[in-house]
């Protein structure tokens, strides 16, 4: 029997790794819409706010879009995935997308960077890997109750 599983649920280095897993798979989707919104709304000479949300919009598209798309592969209507999606990337994706937005603001000139700027980019890495670190705890604490990225496993095969 495996150690690392208690009740269904993993524990331990088990549930580490799915808590890893899980952020890996919200920084993706997260990253295409930050990474898109920010070179939008920098590209546009929008302000910050403006760049802001239009980033954080596009990423929960983008985060919600790759659980829904696998869900749906499952068997389950687009009706029937949003929910899962909700349930499973709203407080992942809400966690690293105040965390990166928060450094980018931090980061003296970095909104103001053009993209052909180290500093636009490089802050933007550091603020997606710093909202990545602070999301795997998050994570794991919400799949180890059976909540966030644990409610799609049921639809995995």
């Amino acid at each position: 029997m495996d150690h690392s599983m208690h009740t269904q649920r993993p524990t331990g280095p088990a549930l580490t790794r799915l808590a890893i897993s899980a952020t890996l798979h919200c920084l993706t989707g997260c990253a295409i819409g930050e990474v898109l919104g920010m070179v939008i709304g920098t590209a546009l000479g929008w302000s910050d706010l403006q760049t802001i949300v239009l980033a954080v919009a596009l990423a929960f598209v983008f985060g919600y879009s790759f659980t829904i798309g696998p869900v749906m592969r499952s068997g389950l209507s687009l009706r029937a995935a949003i929910p899962v999606a909700l349930a499973a990337d709203t407080i992942s994706i809400t966690v690293m997308e105040i965390v990166d937005n928060g450094i980018m603001l931090a980061v003296p000139g970095a909104m103001e960077a053009g993209l052909d700027s180290w500093l636009f980019w490089g802050a933007l890495a550091v603020a997606l890997a710093v909202a990545f670190v602070v999301t795997v705890p998050v994570n794991r604490w919400l799949i180890g109750r059976g909540k966030g990225h644990a409610v799609v496993h049921a639809f995995h095969h």
